[in-house]
């Protein structure tokens, strides 16, 4: 046991490490071969940059629906959506305080809660229409599908132009299209590691996948905007770090979501409304943080606070499931 254990490990934590630099890669080339055919950066910036911190949520999750793993899917992104807002922007506010600009309180974050309803909604057939078991269907997924175009039309009517992709580099057809697929097979490879090593560690630990995909999978595909977070609150670019982790959690939510249950109808675990629950206090707790104290700020108290109940979210959840 010790032994298959400790390989899983391995295994899964070099997934992760490709899907970050797959994700890395896939952007990069992409974005450069985009950038040099003269797309503009505004559609560069809303097609690749947008969501290219959700690419490793997308390939773990179409993977483990592929797989017939679909309950990593649901536990994936709701605490990826977690973990960006109390884990990444607590660690990101420690760093420097982040200034939240208006648009960001008065737009990002009640669409931020209106992609938790939605969710909510759809897990809550037990509830609505006393069905015996809880499914996230095909046709709830192409609701989700629907959301995420609408979100795209929200970026293009909202955002400032010159903010999407500004920091892309020109690179040449060749070079972008190696960049590319090297990045695609880092994407492909490393989903399939992390998910076949994620099951395997459930299975040895006798925990359920809910959990595996909660904090496991969760917080290792969610490093890209921990990294850009941290980078962008050290270089004082608040909007870029909060817009970050708002922007990826609805595109977890819509694309993420969606696709995967295109694929193969979710199946909802009785604990993911706890977890919903708490991902619904996290994003009111950001907004109430940007009105207390200095207004329209999270200060490092708050990111402190941030990221105290994260902790004590994972030690609960863990002590509830090996209780049990």
């Amino acid at each position: 046991m010790g032994e298959d254990l400790i390989l899983n490990l391995i295994k899964f934590s070099a997934g992760i490490a490709l899907l970050v630099k797959g994700a890395d890669l896939f952007v990069t080339g992409s974005s450069g071969i985009a950038k040099r055919a003269r797309v503009p950066q505004f559609v560069i910036g809303l097609t690749l940059v947008a969501f290219g911190t959700s690419l490793p949520e997308l390939t773990v999750n179409v993977e483990a629906s592929l797989r017939g793993a679909s309950e990593i899917t649901l536990g994936n992104v709701i605490g990826s959506n977690i973990a960006n807002i109390l884990l990444i922007l607590g660690i990101a506010s420690l760093i420097r305080p982040l200034s939240v600009n208006r648009t960001f309180v008065k737009k990002e974050i009640p669409l931020n809660f209106l992609s938790i309803l939605i969710l909510f909604a759809m897990v809550s057939d037990r509830i609505v229409d006393g069905s015996g078991s809880a499914v996230i269907s095909r046709s709830e997924g192409l609701v989700l599908m629907t959301t995420f175009v609408g979100y795209l039309y929200f970026l293009a009517a909202f955002l400032e132009k010159d903010q999407q992709a500004g920091s892309v580099q020109e690179v040449g057809y060749l070079k972008g299209g190696v960049i590319v697929v090297l990045g695609l097979a880092g994407l492909i490879l490393g989903s399939e590691w992390t998910v076949t090593g994620g099951v395997e560690i459930a299975r040895i630990l006798g925990i359920s996948q809910v959990i595996v995909g909660l904090f496991l999978i969760a917080v290792g595909t969610s490093l890209p905007e921990l990294m850009a977070s941290a980078v962008a609150a050290y270089r004082g670019n608040s909007d870029l770090a909060l817009g970050n982790v708002a922007g990826s959690n609805i595109f977890n939510v819509s694309l993420v979501l969606g696709a995967s249950s295109l694929i193969h109808p979710i199946p909802v675990p009785d604990r993911i409304f706890r977890d919903l629950v708490l991902l619904l206090i996290a994003t009111a707790t950001l907004l109430v943080s940007s009105y207390m104290g200095s207004r329209y700020t999270v200060s490092r108290r708050e990111g402190a606070v941030f990221l105290l109940l994260y902790t004590a979210y994972v030690a609960y959840s863990w002590y509830t499931e090996l209780a049990v």
